[in-house]
């Protein structure tokens, strides 16, 4: 008779495939297999030749540097409907509409293999925006888990799509006018503004695919055994506290790399330049680094204000600007001169991609320019550097709203659109030197106090993450029988 007890839970954990949540959910990963749980991550293969490709690797495994530490990590691949060419940015709506309607059956073939496999798979864990999970997760008997890589406030406000759509705040049905005016009735949410809502709920993205998937994700979602959020519980205690009343979330963030140092895991869908060198012959503080993250397009005529207004604050920089920043053809996208004129001055430095953690963990790094992704800002946070914020997309919004008014650790690039170069190079000012940066600095340090004490022995997200184990132990049992012993593993 076979023995029906094992030490740990079989995970499987499915990455939405885009570098802001592969990054997470990676070390969401390690952190579980370094609980003693089984773990098979799934990649799309568009990703994983993407990343094997950036970083020329020799091993198919993107694990291979911390499997050394015994940690059981299984790794596999999945087809996202679409040749690993096929150019997944240039083509996003018939992308984002084969991952709705296609992609499910892919996933749902995977699973029927893995439910087989040496200890069973018994829960599954998935990227919140991916709407299939509760499903699945029912067909093959699996503990549900909604893996959230953003902040809490921005996961309740789409819990409550149904309270914004009656109150006239977010007529997703149509293509009327919503109200302006602020919104203070989400539980847990203080009063928040309409601009400060992602812009998947601003007028304009009401008819895109994201747009759907949102919805439907956010209907599937109530019946999760469990959510998982990349957040603090001490920067979001009421939204996580209305969030509890509802359903079991547990805040395990920040979901950092072990020591705050280079992954040991490729996660990077580019190559990295090294900026080490340069940085190392700069003053501690004394350089800006400017990055608009791995997804969000800004216009040309964006990219050139903010070029002009980093050349007028005379500041040292390091720009990360991705080749396809500005979404259409153009082959310059820099001011004419402005790379010579930066290299005149010693000025700056442009790459197309780095290692973000080691850059601005450097000491020559003063302050950031950021789009508001989420990773970034707790990353920033963790560095003690205060923050520009110039959102693009999605949660950005809201996540500036955090930033700016909620802990006060960042200013807005831009109060009035359109941007200029002088209001850059003035906020650049107020960022680096001065009052107004003596200020950050020291709010920042009061929120990093929050993330390093979560992180500690018996902190929150270390309390919490313990206990989200021990409830998918009591859910695995309760739904199959399947018990695990007490076996502790370090």
């Amino acid at each position: 008779m076979e023995n029906n007890t094992s030490k740990h839970p079989h995970v499987v954990l499915f990455a939405y495939p885009l570098q802001g949540h592969v990054i997470p959910a990676v070390h969401l990963a390690i952190k579980l297999a370094s609980k003693g749980i089984t773990v098979t991550f799934v990649n799309t293969e568009a990703v994983h030749h993407q990343t094997v490709k950036s970083h020329a690797m020799e091993d198919d495994n993107i694990f291979k540097g911390v499997l050394q530490s015994g940690l059981d990590i299984r790794y596999v691949t999945i087809n996202d409907g679409f040749p690993v060419e096929f150019d997944r940015s240039l083509n996003h709506d018939q992308f984002w509409e084969s991952v709705i309607h296609d992609f499910p059956a892919q996933v749902d073939e995977l699973l029927a293999k893995l439910v087989l496999s040496n200890p069973p798979v018994n829960c599954l864990i998935s990227d919140t925006f991916f709407e299939w999970t509760t499903n699945i997760a029912k067909k093959y008997n699996l503990v549900t888990v909604s893996f959230w890589t953003e902040p809490a406030l921005v996961f309740n406000l789409y819990y409550h799509l149904d309270l914004l759509n009656k109150n006239g705040h977010g007529h997703f049905t149509s293509h009327a006018n919503p109200r302006q005016d602020t919104i203070n009735y989400i539980p847990g949410v203080r009063a928040i503004e309409p601009k400060d809502l992602s812009s998947y709920l601003q007028p304009s993205d009401y008819t895109s695919p994201i747009h759907r998937i949102i919805v439907k994700a956010f209907e599937k979602i109530k019946t999760a055994d469990f959510i998982l959020c990349n957040t603090v519980q001490e920067l979001e205690s009421e939204t996580i506290s209305a969030l509890q009343e509802k359903q079991q979330i547990y805040s395990i963030g920040p979901i950092f790399p072990t020591g705050f140092t280079k992954s040991r895991v490729a996660t990077s869908l580019w190559s990295e330049s090294d900026c080490i060198q340069w940085l190392s012959t700069r003053s501690r503080g004394s350089v800006l680094y400017v990055s608009f993250g791995s997804y969000a397009h800004a216009s040309k005529r964006e990219i050139e204000e903010i070029a002009n207004g980093l050349l007028l604050s005379k500041v040292g920089f390091i720009w990360v600007l991705r080749p396809d920043i500005v979404s259409s053809d153009e082959p310059e996208i820099l001011p004419f001169g402005f790379e010579d004129e930066i290299k005149d001055q010693e000025q700056g430095l442009i790459v197309p991609w780095c290692s973000q953690i080691e850059v601005i963990s450097h000491p020559a790094i003063g302050g950031f320019i950021t789009h508001c992704g989420w990773n970034s800002i707790l990353e920033s946070i963790w560095c003690n550097l205060p923050l520009l914020c110039f959102p693009l997309l999605t949660d950005q919004f809201t996540n500036r709203k955090l930033v700016v008014d909620d802990w006060r650790v960042g200013l807005n690039l831009c109060d009035q659109k359109p941007i200029t170069k002088e209001e850059v190079a003035e906020k650049i000012s107020h960022l680096m030197s001065g009052k107004s940066a003596d200020e950050l600095r020291r709010n920042v340090k009061e929120v990093r106090k929050a993330l390093e004490g979560a992180l500690a022995i018996g902190g929150s997200s270390h309390r919490n993450l313990d206990q989200f184990i021990d409830g998918v132990k009591a859910k695995v049992q309760e739904k199959t029988g399947f018990g695990f012993n007490n076996t502790e593993v370090s």
